[in-house]
């Protein structure tokens, strides 16, 4: 049987509509487009559901064939998201307070998905982390309130099974999978102390004590917590506000590391900058880290948190690997050229090297074959848009929005885990009638005054650093950054020296002056005086014309002397004859 066609949700100003995904990318035949503008749209987990809201009414419709399975009257709704096994639909709008009713009213409402009936009411004034947490499984739903964690079971929202009594919880993070359960918590720290880290399995909330484990430190206005697919190892990314040094006004982060078996780390990153992405590998056995000043390095690294592979540097901040874990893209949006990296993390080899300029938005199709890029509103109100493409770099579909039309949102329909086994990747572009758009090799800048001499080794703002193979025998040494960079030196030396040893002469150029020339006499003192000056503005010019070969950048007045050669030439070759 052949693999399903993942559908596109389009969201923007001319609507809602759905769009079958490669190869037909067309208009999916099943789905009406509502012209009505939408303010938000969501698949289920499993993708057979889609739900969206358009001001009026919040709809729910089964994605196959546009059947509509329930249908809200929420006209303020902003926010819509399912359960995992799809029994909930949970609506947010935003929080607002009336005369009638001082506190306001309860703006998170709870649905059954399959009676259409109301389950619980609640007050969520914050949009962060608006929708509570599930296991995969529905046993266990968890939400913040008051900075402490309230549990329930088995979707029954009347009462509260467990809470998690701990100081001012900020955020936390709920594993994936189903029993048992594990919830990583973060509490910032205050008054000098700490801010720290823990890992909890439910039902065991209470105390440091029944933490899994525990990891502290300080320098952390925020942080950001990303389980793995296995819910083993939690990546902490902490981030300040401010960069007390100086040296970064993305503020200062740090990446820790916390497992379940109690282990904890600090990921140790070999180029100072900023955290841009962290990604965890679908297997779960590694991660992906792009961090550093510009151009960023981008670094795989194990459970142990040692180094596996290093990608060298490049313009990207952004990391994302293909649902089944065999591609990832490197790329570098936002307020850099859209240029992605796609590699082969088994052999560690490079696919292809696509841009998308411009692009705001990115995500792989389920199937693992194929990714949609988008230009969106409001981050970019002009050339709106979203293209389609193979993994080798080749556009399969692409649609532009009209003049004075916005698109807002493009997002995939998921399936369940195994549905798109992995292929075998090809390095040779999909045939495509829109073509590639690989990015062309760029020549360095030389000024008119120079077009016209041979081309020289050009300085490099930044240095830039190859790929490399990190494990222990992996075929190539690793070496630290200094000795990196000394080697770098060498070799470019030891090029110029030899490029400018093999140079075939131009035939202008004069025969080699020797000591034994230089020795000749004629008898007059005054002509060998003169015969010996210019030999020695020759030998200078010389001199000179290794230099430029070699890469050094000359002055004016030295390029005017070098200019002179041919004059001095003929007046030594006069010199020389009137002997």
């Amino acid at each position: 049987m052949a693999p399903p066609i993942p559908l596109l949700a389009v969201r923007g100003s001319h609507g809602t509509s759905l769009l079958c995904g490669p190869p037909s990318c067309e208009t999916h035949s099943a789905f009406q487009r509502d012209p009505r503008l939408s303010r938000c749209v969501a698949f289920s987990r499993d993708g057979a559901l889609f739900a969206w809201c358009n001001g009026h009414s919040v709809s729910v419709v089964r994605s196959a064939d546009g059947a509509v399975v329930s249908t809200f009257d929420l006209p303020k709704t902003c926010l819509v998201d399912f359960s995992p096994l799809s029994k909930v639909l949970a609506t947010w709008q935003p929080y607002n307070k009336t005369q009638d009713s001082a506190q306001g009213d309860a703006n998170l409402q709870l649905w059954d998905l399959q009676s259409g009936q109301l389950i619980k009411a609640l007050y969520q004034k914050k949009v962060e982390s608006w929708c509570p947490s599930w296991s995969e499984d529905e046993k266990i739903c968890v939400r913040s309130v008051n900075n402490e964690l309230h549990f329930y079971e088995n979707n029954d929202f009347n009462s509260i099974a467990n809470k998690l009594h701990m100081q001012k919880v900020s955020d936390f993070e709920l594993s994936p999978g189903g029993q048992p359960s594990k919830v990583a918590v973060y509490v910032p720290g205050s008054k000098g102390a700490p801010s720290f880290v823990r890992l909890y399995q439910y039902p065991v909330l209470g105390g440091p004590t029944a933490a899994l484990a525990n990891k502290s430190f300080f320098k952390a206005d925020r942080v950001s917590m990303q389980w793995n697919k296995k819910a083993s190892a939690v990546l902490v990314t902490a981030s300040t506000e401010v960069d007390k040094t100086g040296a970064s006004y993305y503020g200062e982060q740090t990446l820790h590391y916390l497992a379940v078996n109690g282990e904890t780390a600090v990921v140790q990153l070999m180029k100072n900058g900023p955290i841009y992405d962290v990604a965890w590998s679908p297997n779960a056995a590694e991660f992906c880290v792009v961090y550093g000043f510009m151009p960023a390095k981008a670094t795989i690294f194990n459970l142990k948190c040692d180094p596996v592979f290093d990608f060298g540097t490049g313009p990207r901040n952004a990391a994302y690997y293909s649902p089944q874990g065999h591609i990832l893209v490197l790329a570098g949006f936002g307020n850099l050229r859209g240029q992605m990296e796609v590699w082969d993390v088994k052999k560690y080899k490079q696919v292809s090297k696509p841009q998308a300029p411009d692009a705001t938005h990115f995500s792989w199709c389920p199937d693992g074959e194929h990714v949609v890029t988008a230009t969106c509103s409001p981050r970019l109100r002009v050339s709106n848009g979203y293209k389609i493409w193979h993994y080798t770099g080749s556009v399969l579909h692409k649609w532009d929005v009209e003049a004075g039309s916005e698109l807002w949102e493009v997002c995939w329909q998921p399936f369940p885990v195994g549905t798109f086994p992995e292929r075998a990747i090809k390095y040779q572009a999909a045939p495509s009638e829109l073509g590639t758009t690989q990015a062309a090799p760029t020549q360095a800048y030389r000024p008119p005054a120079l077009r016209h001499l041979p081309a020289t080794p050009s300085a490099k703002l930044h240095e830039e650093e190859p790929p490399q193979n990190m494990r222990p025998g992996g075929g190539e040494k690793v070496l630290s950054k200094a000795a990196l960079k000394n080697q770098k030196k060498r070799e470019a030396k030891k090029a110029a020296k030899q490029e400018s040893k093999t140079e075939p002469e131009a035939p202008s150029d004069p025969a080699p002056i020797t000591n034994s020339q230089s020795e000749v006499s004629c008898g007059d003192p005054d002509t060998d005086k003169k015969i010996k000056n210019l030999k020695k503005k020759l030998k200078a010019i010389e001199e000179l014309r290794e230099q430029q070969a070699a890469g050094k950048v000359l002055q004016k007045n030295q390029l005017e002397k070098m200019q002179k050669e041919e004059q001095l030439l003929k007046e030594l070759e006069d010199l020389q004859i009137s002997q």
